[in-house]
């Protein structure tokens, strides 16, 4: 009887130690897959059109992408554009800009940013801040 209690009980450790392990690998997957993510849309929201920089964030839900890395030195538009978005997310407030306003459920809201130096960086926040969006400005 002894034994049988012991045989389960190692039986029930192995698979729990095999479930968390395997729980872990499946964590650092998706971990790898949301960098690479946020790799490829920090590359793909930033243009520049006749010499200024051109930052595209889509407000629903939270912003996306949440971190954005953006060029010093330029003159910048923020384009954060909203669509069927009535959550927290459209009461947008960006304290080193003094903004702070109401996005429309569904547009393109334009916020002009004078040139910042490298290493500054933009926090923006929703209402309530649960969302935040960052923009860091490098060389």
């Amino acid at each position: 009887m002894k034994t049988n209690t012991i045989a389960i009980l190692i039986v029930v450790v192995l698979i729990g130690a095999s479930f968390v392990y395997s729980q872990n690998k499946n964590k650092d997957v998706l971990l790898e897959d949301t960098e690479k993510q946020e790799i490829k849309e920090v590359k793909s929201n930033v243009s520049v059109v006749d010499g200024k920089q051109i930052i595209t964030i889509d407000a629903r839900g939270g912003y996306f992408p949440q971190v954005t890395i953006a060029k010093a030195d330029m003159p910048t538009i923020i384009k954060m554009a909203t669509k069927s978005t009535f959550d927290c997310s459209s009461a947008l407030v960006i304290p080193d800009l003094n903004y702070q306003k109401n996005l429309p459920p569904t547009a393109v809201t334009e916020i002009e940013v004078p040139p910042q130096k490298a290493g500054e960086e933009i926090q923006g926040l929703c209402s309530m801040g649960m969302y935040s969006v960052i923009i860091e400005f490098r060389n």
